[in-house]
């Protein structure tokens, strides 16, 4: 079922399938970034300029994060001192270096996302874990 919300930006008013988005990021600045389905355009919403529509991308991200859906498996990774929602299942491909590092590419924008299994065990293993379940591979 589609998850259409109305954001204001930059002067335009978007009509959005949230369920399209594969990536939320909130900076520390307390913005949230998320790129617009099959383009690389940022749209970056802050709570002091536009509350309402910072609240709309806060209450789906609670009802999506944690769940293990057919279509979205949901995870929260800590990356440059940002924190990430993604639905991994949007995800066509990962890569693990020889030192452990894991690196992947979100869909609808060009940033690649790097764990490191010491400085983030928890996202590192969530990672992992989705590889293994979906595709049967495993990493040692």
């Amino acid at each position: 079922m589609a998850y259409w919300v109305k954001i204001l930006y930059e002067r335009k008013q978007y009509v959005v399938n949230f369920d399209r988005i594969n990536a939320f990021c909130y900076e520390q600045n307390g913005r949230v970034t998320f790129w617009l389905p099959d383009s690389a355009i940022p749209i970056v919403i802050s709570p002091q300029s536009n509350p309402q529509d910072y609240q709309k991308i806060l209450k789906y991200l609670e009802s999506v994060t944690g769940l293990e859906l057919e279509n979205a498996y949901w995870v929260k990774i800590l990356y440059e001192n940002n924190e990430y929602v993604i639905n991994l299942h949007c995800i066509s491909s990962f890569c693990q270096e020889s030192n452990g590092r894991i690196t992947f590419w979100l869909p609808d924008g060009t940033i690649p996302i790097i764990i490191n299994p010491i400085n983030n065990p928890e996202s590192y293993q969530k990672v992992l874990q989705f590889v293994h379940k979906i595709t049967g591979y495993s990493w040692s």
